[in-house]
């Protein structure tokens, strides 16, 4: 391993060649309140690490994959605003008037090349840079992050208009305030990094640090545990509106396999019967059901992120009410996975209700781009 203080060494290495697996961060419930570290915002994008060689600009994802042609106004972009010979680690993002827009970032990844041309046009992304592999043709990986901090602003100067430096803060008061002020436009919570770090691919050498809420769900449906029958792999929830309508709102899937196989025997009551009133049985086999007035994605539906698993769902009576963790909303579903807390035997299913959840102040994205 490289050490920060190996400057003639570091020096010598050639820049980084791709694939590079990025470094990745760990949960933690608070900031650090020790010295020595750096505090960013967290995106809530798509993770890219961008090579800018000579000819050509390489955009990778997490999974190592290519992303230049669902991305090609970024791949111009970005190929016309850095100088050749680095590396950059960041963030794809799509900006709206409302903040971060996850879905229409999600509408990029399609197999039509007009469509993404059509949205490129329409939805034009961004890369939010936050961390510098390499420069001048050489690696800057086993140098501080402070020092490849500092590296980054001068390769980056004032930016572009598709090209953004992240901000960054020693102080811990002011990641507070980022905390609670900048998820209102989008973003996904404060990560910090320890100054003297170097960069360490596929290692968990960060801290991620997001909100964690709790809500009182209603259990839908649950779909099996891959191939199996006799062990659940996730709970479907569901919430109400204010017109009594059931929406289909995230899964909770973290078990161990006692409890997986407990779920089943568990949830045998609700399921006799359940489909001949279920509020979820018009959606059928198609990706979109209506509710009402209203459009929902099923819980069973295929999609571009689903990599051909059998979502295929069981349904449940809506009889049952267990309380989740969640980090935040996207719209009017959990933009993750949630963490099953307990069952709620004393909570009346009619009570779990959208009205219970937080509501997260809007805030300008523009001045998260210039914090």
């Amino acid at each position: 391993m490289v050490q920060p203080s190996d400057s003639q060494n570091i020096a010598s290495l050639a820049l980084p060649a791709p694939p590079i697996e990025p470094m990745l961060a760990k949960i933690a419930s608070a900031l650090p309140s020790e010295p020595g570290f750096l505090f960013e915002p967290k995106w809530d994008g798509f993770r890219a690490i961008v090579f800018c060689t000579g000819e050509q600009t390489l955009l990778q994802s997490r999974d190592l994959k290519p992303l230049n042609r669902y991305f090609p106004e970024l791949e111009k972009a970005l190929h016309d605003a850095l100088p050749k010979g680095c590396v950059l680690d960041g963030e794809i993002v799509v900006a709206s008037p409302r903040g971060l827009d996850f879905d229409a970032l999600q509408q990029r990844i399609h197999p039509a090349a007009s469509r993404i041309a059509k949205l490129a046009t329409q939805t034009p992304a961004r890369f939010v840079a936050f961390d510098l592999l390499g420069a001048g043709g050489r690696s800057t990986m086993g140098l501080p992050q402070a020092e490849r901090r500092t590296r980054l602003e001068r390769l980056l100067g004032s930016g572009k208009p598709s090209l953004h430096l992240t901000p960054m803060t020693r102080d811990r008061a002011e990641a507070e305030r980022w905390l609670e002020q900048f998820e209102g436009a989008g973003l996904d919570g404060v990560v910090a990094k320890l100054e003297s770090a170097i960069y360490q691919p596929g290692k968990r050498a960060m801290l991620k640090i997001k909100h964690m809420r709790s809500a009182d769900c209603v259990v839908a449906g649950f779909r099996w545990y891959k191939d199996r029958t006799d062990a659940v792999g996730s709970l479907l929830l569901g919430l109400y509106d204010d017109a009594g309508v059931l929406h289909h709102v995230g899964v909770t899937s973290a078990f161990t396999m006692a409890m997986r196989q407990q779920l089943v025997e568990e949830l045998a009551p609700v399921r006799e019967g359940a489909m001949e009133s279920h509020p979820w049985r018009g959606w059928g086999d198609s990706a979109v059901g209506r509710v009402g007035d209203m459009t929902q994605r099923m819980p069973g539906a295929q999609s571009r992120w689903s990599g051909g698993k059998n979502l295929n769902w069981e349904p449940l009576r809506p009889e049952r009410v267990c309380e989740v963790r969640y980090d935040h909303l996207q719209d009017d579903r959990f933009r993750h996975a949630t963490v099953f807390l307990r069952w709620r035997p004393d909570k009346p299913p009619q009570d779990c209700r959208y009205d219970q959840l937080e509501v997260t102040t809007p805030y300008e994205l523009a001045k998260v781009f210039g914090a």
